[in-house]
């Protein structure tokens, strides 16, 4: 070394560049520095990969909600027209019950009114047969009382 002007390559000059030889001490501090820096540097990555994480969670939470609460919104649907059509059903088969019964009503009706249509029908040549025998018995008793003033003295 120069005592001069500290560390030269050339022992005699006033315009030497230093040389700057680190000793073990500052090899250890800037070694320190360096992994203080990779540390921090590997927390921020790790803080952003679980943060990413995070949200890839959330995001695939609300995808998962929202295509649940889709499919909900049709099977409610289904089940709200379920109930509907039972509703229906079970209208349509107490409609039913009433109209045979009441179509059984008719019919009793019906054949009852048939029943005293024949018998009236019954009635009417009952009374045509009995007005055709009083004309046969009124033609032979005029007759009978012609013939019985024919044959009586005048």
């Amino acid at each position: 070394m120069n005592p001069g002007g500290g560390g030269c390559r050339e022992p005699r000059s006033r315009h030497c560049t230093p040389i700057l030889v680190p000793s073990p001490q500052a090899d250890a501090t800037m070694l320190s520095h360096l992994l203080k820096e990779h540390q921090a540097k590997q927390n921020e990555h790790k803080e952003l990969q679980e943060k990413r994480r995070r949200e890839a969670i959330t995001a695939a939470t609300c995808l998962t909600e929202a295509l649940v609460d889709h499919l909900n919104v049709g099977v409610a649907q289904a089940y709200m027209n379920q109930r509907k059509l039972d509703h229906e059903v079970k209208t349509l088969q107490v409609q039913a019950a009433q109209f045979a019964k009441q179509t059984g009503q008719w019919i009793g009706m019906v054949e009852n009114f048939n029943q005293a249509l024949k018998e009236i029908g019954d009635v009417e040549n009952w009374a045509r047969s009995i007005e055709l025998d009083m004309r046969t018995i009124a033609t032979a008793l005029e007759y009978v009382y012609e013939g019985q003033l024919q044959s009586a003295p005048s």
